[in-house]
């Protein structure tokens, strides 16, 4: 994969002027929810973040479609649900708690984690099981430090990540529309995420992360499937064996532990060959881009599955 060195663009040069949300969605604004979530003074804040080598050549989707076109099912099915739905989460004051398989437990503070791990932008291709894809710069520090820094001990083999249940503030958790169980929940091997690209997001575009792409701190693992990228996160948990995922328990027969972006394996409903890419050719992205082996990352992460058949462990 080519890397380079990029200077920061802002937003607002990246976006382009003639980009216009779709019906649905500007109906969303009119009704408040995107307003009050903009709104948001965790939202307009900017992140101070320094440049990363994790960059890929490619054009950046437009920050409306990253913040308008979203699977978070806390706040509902649609994809245009997230943006409509999340003006009353609040995301400060935040913990994540730390433990598990480690020598030294602890519950982060939000602040503490932003202070003690430096921020740096990466630009990630981002790839859904659904077969559409972006291009996003976000803003974040490797998961690697943090578990660093609570010292996992010889037993952990897996990291087992939870999100937040506030059904009061995420309609999708509660009543007739609920679509999961709760709360959501992921996991990675432990060298997974370990590996120096997988990051813990606390913001993209240089701004502090939305309420619907997961504030106020998410996973981001390029190389795997969307459901990988868990957000709204409160509890990290090293453990010796191989955690629940919730796209597993719901439907293990789609949705396997592993979720690396794999052309070659179909989806039981569609196939994985070809993508959208989102924010080209119009909102949808009628643009088409072929899948690549790891969602272009193999020459990073394909000695981590080194011997596996890819095909079973999906």
């Amino acid at each position: 994969m080519p890397l380079y060195k990029a200077p920061r663009i802002p937003s607002s040069e990246i976006t382009p002027r003639s980009f216009y949300l779709k019906r649905r969605e500007l109906l969303g604004l009119a009704a408040g929810g995107l307003v009050a979530a903009s709104a948001s003074p965790v939202l307009a804040s900017p992140l101070a973040a320094k440049a990363s080598a994790y960059k890929v050549d490619e054009e950046l989707t437009p920050k409306e479609s990253v913040t308008t076109y979203n699977n978070f099912y806390e706040f509902g099915l649609g994809k245009d649900d997230p943006a409509a739905k999340s003006g009353a989460f609040k995301p400060t004051p935040w913990t994540v708690e730390v433990g598990g398989m480690v020598a030294k437990p602890k519950t982060f503070g939000l602040e503490d984690l932003m202070k003690t791990f430096p921020i740096e932008e990466r630009i990630y291709r981002m790839r859904c099981v659904e077969a559409w894809s972006m291009v996003i710069p976000w803003d974040g520090f490797p998961l690697a430090a943090l578990l660093n820094a609570v010292e996992p001990t010889s037993e952990a083999k897996y990291v087992a990540f939870e999100s937040v249940v506030r059904p009061e503030e995420m309609p999708g958790q509660s009543g007739v529309f609920q679509s999961l169980p709760w709360p959501y929940v992921e996991g990675l091997r432990l060298d997974e995420a370990m590996h120096p690209l997988t990051l813990l997001a606390v913001g993209l575009y240089g701004e502090t992360l939305p309420n619907q792409n997961g504030a106020p701190i998410r996973l981001v693992v390029p190389w795997k499937y969307g459901f990988k990228g868990i957000k709204s996160i409160v509890k990290i948990t090293l453990t010796d064996k191989q955690p629940p995922s919730t796209w597993n328990i719901a439907n293990p027969s789609e949705y396997g532990f592993y979720s690396n972006v794999n052309p070659a394996v179909d989806h039981p409903r569609w196939s994985q060959a070809t993508e959208r890419r989102i924010g080209t050719g119009g909102f949808f992205g009628t643009a088409r881009v072929d899948t690549l082996p790891f969602n272009g990352y193999a020459n990073e992460v394909a000695d981590l599955y080194k011997g596996m058949d890819l095909k079973v462990n999906f």
